[in-house]
């Protein structure tokens, strides 16, 4: 039996092999914790953005989309509390120089801010001495590390020209709350959603494209009465579970809806709820759901001197929105698409000499990056024109498409279904008398006989069911 750990194995090396992910700067001796997407990943990554996009913002009438900078003025940071607080306790390790958050080697560390003087350290309130878990040697008191990437705007390296690369991309809707306030002419409840990197200087990166220092968030802050705030994030919490269940097609019970603690969520968060997901490696987090209360908009208006309150029609009162903030992680759905998809014959196959197990990515096809592939059985014969014609009017129809005449038809099935494609479609000799050709699918096997000029109509209308 396949073990978690030979499948994430066997998963990094499919990823690199048929182009989904490779080790960034690789030529150079590769950079710690960066990747590149190739042809594919890029697929699959546009594909999710543009699930995304359709089913939260345009078939939605209480959102609009925003896309905001990356480095923006300091003083947004200053004023969300980014700047004091958005720090992680970090231990080294006196022997071997390595660093560790200090709540992944002692959990009780997380729970009780570092700087406050009046706690003991983590090591005396966990009743046992903390050593590295690379070399057991002497780790260090804790302190505090920010996570945000300092950088500098113009001509001069000062505390005058000081900016940071945005840790997350709510900071910018949020700052941007009254221009589209202004300028929508939106009745509460609405939402703001924006798709963007985000840059954070982890400690302890890895698992793969798990935890890394560049990644890409699909956010949105949903404003609505104070009141309303619980109705709307139950609303939330069920259009994410849709979304986990039906777009992703992830089973329910690789899922875990985690309801966060008063004592451990965020002091401004009146509720917080982690949806974690079953990777090879553990179950970690996927996704998140808060309710930020007023907390964003009070401190930027505070801190900028605008007016961010909304004036509500029936009553004429202003009023400060709550904020119900549902955040989905681009790069984490990438891979937990990836490990829940993936499937592996324990037993290697022998068709054509592979001593591997076969591996099939069972992706849901609207994801999928290639929807089809066209398959002559020969060179000859007419076979490779009607092949290339068929390949060019899929694609006219916006469908990605692959042509491979290369090789034997059950090598050219074998990569198909490590990419994930859904459908093969085989031209073979008597394809030239009958116009038809046979198509394979990925999942059941199953082959059947369709007329090639249907073809293209026959893909568009299993994409949409």
């Amino acid at each position: 039996m396949i073990s978690p750990e030979q499948k994430m194995d066997l998963m990094i090396s499919l990823c690199k092999r048929r182009g989904f992910v490779f080790p960034g700067s690789e030529i150079y001796g590769g950079f710690a914790n960066s990747w590149d997407y190739g042809p594919y990943g890029t697929e699959l990554k546009n594909n999710i953005r543009r699930a995304w996009w359709g089913r939260f913002v345009e078939r939605r009438g209480d959102m609009v989309g925003i896309e905001t900078p990356i480095v923006m003025n300091p003083k947004a940071w200053e004023a969300s509390g980014h700047v004091q607080t958005f720090t992680d306790p970090l231990l080294d390790c006196k022997k071997c120089k390595k660093r560790f958050r200090a709540d992944h080697i002692l959990p009780s560390a997380g729970a009780i801010p570092l700087y406050d003087k009046e706690q003991p350290p983590p090591a005396k309130r966990a009743g046992k001495k903390a050593v590295c878990p690379a070399c057991g040697g002497e780790l260090t008191e804790p302190r505090q590390f920010n996570l945000m990437f300092k950088t500098f705007v113009g001509v001069t390296e000062d505390a005058s020209s000081l900016a940071y690369l945005r840790p997350e991309t709510a900071g910018g809707m949020f700052v941007a709350w009254k221009n589209v306030r202004d300028t929508m002419r939106k009745r509460l409840p609405f939402g703001i959603a924006q798709i963007g990197k985000a840059f954070r200087n982890e400690i302890t990166p890895g698992n793969f494209i798990f935890r890394t220092r560049e990644f890409e968030q699909m956010e949105i802050e949903y404003f609505v009465k104070p009141e309303e705030a619980p109705e709307a994030f139950e609303m939330w919490l069920k259009e994410m579970k849709s979304w986990v269940e039906d777009v992703l097609c992830i089973s329910p019970k690789n899922v875990e809806y985690v309801e966060i603690q008063e004592k451990d969520r965020a002091f401004y968060s009146a509720r917080t709820i982690d949806i974690e997901y079953k990777y090879p490696f553990g179950q970690k987090e996927l996704y998140g759901l808060a309710n930020r209360t007023d907390y964003d908009l009070s401190r930027h208006g505070q801190a900028s001197g605008e007016d961010l309150t909304w004036l509500d029609p029936k009553t004429s009162k202003r009023i400060l929105p709550f904020v119900i903030e549902p955040t989905w992680g681009l790069d984490r759905t990438l891979l937990a698409l990836l490990c829940e998809h993936l499937d592996i014959d324990e037993a290697p196959t022998s068709d054509e000499g592979n001593s591997e197990p076969r591996m099939v990515l069972r992706l849901p096809p609207m994801l999928a990056p290639v929807k089809a592939a066209i398959l002559p059985l020969q060179k000859k014969g007419g076979l490779t024109e009607i092949a290339e014609k068929l390949t060019d009017a899929i694609r006219q129809e916006g469908m990605m498409v692959e042509y491979d005449d290369s090789g034997s038809i059950g090598k050219r099935y074998r990569r198909q279904d490590e990419i994930g494609t859904p459908w093969c479609f085989t031209i073979d000799p008597e394809s030239v008398d009958d116009g038809n050709a046979t198509v394979r699918d990925r999942d059941t096997m199953a082959q059947e006989r369709l007329a090639i000029i249907d073809i293209p109509a026959w893909l568009q209308k299993k994409l949409n069911t």
